[in-house]
Parts: structure tokens; sequence; C-alpha cells
């Protein structure tokens, strides 16, 4: 809206996981899918890097947390528009390629997924309150 250029941070799998878990979130919506028209690629966070060891979950001491390096999968971006976009089959293929992997490693369903700044520019995948 303001034509400022967007600092995006990538999807922390690992930490939405976490949330949902202790949340007891049955269902997400994901806003904004619209930003991320036009890159190359996409990259999700999958875990972290310790000291060179593998861990699944951030630690609790912010020490070790400070010590951290994401592990990310990458993903090819899409560069046609998905702003406005109301039904998922309008969805370029790897927009819907990538929000099945976002739902497979958070472990929950997807119920929106939002295309732009007005309340007409959603999709709506389930429910969420039903």
């Amino acid at each position: 809206v303001t034509g400022r250029a967007r600092r995006c941070g990538w999807l922390d799998a690992p930490a939405l996981k976490r949330a949902i878990i202790i949340n007891g979130i049955s269902g997400l919506c994901i806003t904004k899918l619209d930003v991320l028209d036009g890159l190359s690629e996409i990259k999700v966070c999958i875990g972290y890097k310790l000291d060179g060891q593998d861990v699944a979950i951030l630690p609790s001491d912010a020490d070790d947390v400070a010590r951290c390096e994401p592990v990310y999968e990458t993903y090819p971006g899409w560069s046609e528009k998905t702003f406005g976009l109301t039904e998922w089959d309008q969805l370029p293929l790897n927009a819907r390629r990538y929000l099945e992997r976002v739902k497979e490693l958070i472990g929950a369903p997807i119920d929106m997924v939002s295309t732009g700044p007005d309340r007409d520019h959603t999709i709506l995948l389930r429910h969420p309150y039903r």
C-alpha cells in the first residue's frame, strides 16, 4: 500500500509448528501470499544447526539460540500474480506446491489464504469455525 520495498523473512516452520502445538491451533490462515509474487525462489526454515549438529527445535537457552543457524529448503517461486485470486485452482502451480509443503511441515491444515488487502481477496479452503 505504501509503495515501500518490503523486507520479508523466510517462514520458520519448526517455530510455527511449535506454536501450533502449544496453542492448540486447528488450522492456519496464510496472509499476504501475493508479496511472494515474482520471487525466483522461496525458502522455508525446516530446522537448525547448533555447533554443527542438527536440532529440530530451537533450544531454550538464549546463548544456544544465538549460535543456531537455520537450515532451509528452497522452492521455485512464481512469476504469475496471485493478487486478488479467490480460488485455489487459480493459484500458480508453484504457489500451490509451496502451500502444500508448508501444510506438511507444520502438521496443520491451511484454512484460508489471503492474496491482497481486501476482505474478498481470500481463498477459503476450510471454514475455520466448523
